[in-house]
């Protein structure tokens, strides 16, 4: 029985097998389910719908449409702070924040289906995002210079995303029981020691030194980067569960959420490894 290393696709229906190389390519019939698992498949109860049972174009489609929201907030974000650099800090707090509620009214409300909360969550971390960029790139701000280095993160993030995609569809690392422990497990210390290094950074100057942009630094993010490809993984064997269990269309926002946690995670972390290899 598999779980997934992001909040947004906790509460999925969980069963045994799974597809490790089938994301989207699978009929969502029963009749499909029975002739790979060998027992007849019974969708969760509160997947039994009248509804259109989602497909892997549905996924495509609420993926799309929230990458969008969210990359015009960042834009119109980064030039207003451009303007008037006054907005960075509560662009970058107040968009962080609300973001960061609103993922955990979705997931622990069980309502990551609610487009409202998907696209409202897009625009505050576009909010963010953008207030964030322009911290990185601008020498007032302590940031590196040279706005370039913005598209070099967005190329790294889609990348490193369709580089997982072609992984999971080929089969090369299946989603296994022991590497999903393997990678909530790394998470969960990534996150330990975020925290640590933050208390830390109170008392001395840069703390444990993760984020000092020295050498273990640089090793802490790309070991970040590498745990954010990995939920990848995660996340499409998530959403292949979906399909497979019939579940409406609606639920292709639930997907949509999950994916684009990742990807601003894994975005700010790369825009982060390149400002410190520009310093």
């Amino acid at each position: 029985m598999r779980t997934t290393s992001n909040p947004v696709f906790r509460n999925l229906p969980k069963q045994e097998g799974g597809g490790y190389a089938t994301f989207g390519s699978a009929p969502a019939g029963a009749a499909q389910a029975t002739q790979e698992y060998g027992q007849p498949y019974q969708a969760p109860e509160q997947y039994k719908t009248d509804q259109r049972a989602m497909t892997i174009d549905d996924v495509v489609t609420k993926t799309a449409i929230t990458l969008g929201v969210l990359s015009v907030a960042a834009i119109i974000s980064y030039f207003l702070v451009d303007g008037n650099t006054d907005l960075a800090a509560p662009f970058v707090i107040g968009g962080g924040l609300i973001g960061f509620v609103l993922v955990m009214v979705a997931s622990f409300g069980r309502k990551m289906d609610n487009p409202a909360i998907v696209l409202a969550y897009a625009a505050c971390e576009g909010v963010f995002l953008g207030a964030l960029s322009f911290m990185f790139t601008s020498v007032e701000f302590g940031g590196v210079g040279g706005s370039a280095l913005i598209g070099q993160a967005v190329l790294g993030t889609f990348g490193v995303f369709f580089g997982m995609l072609v992984v999971y569809k080929t089969g090369a690392i299946r989603v296994t029981p022991r590497l999903t422990r393997m990678i909530i497990g790394g998470l969960i210390g990534v996150l330990v020691l975020m925290i640590g290094n933050l208390v830390a950074s109170f008392f001395t100057d840069g703390g444990f030194g993760l984020r000092d942009g020295g050498a273990v630094a640089i090793i802490f993010s790309l070991v970040c980067i590498g745990l954010a490809a990995f939920s990848f993984l995660l996340d499409f064997d998530a959403a292949d569960q979906l399909i497979r269990a019939q579940a409406p269309e609606r639920a292709a926002w639930g997907v949509a959420l999950g994916l684009t946690v990742t990807l601003v995670w894994l975005y700010v972390e790369i825009l982060r490894l390149l400002s410190y290899f520009r310093d």
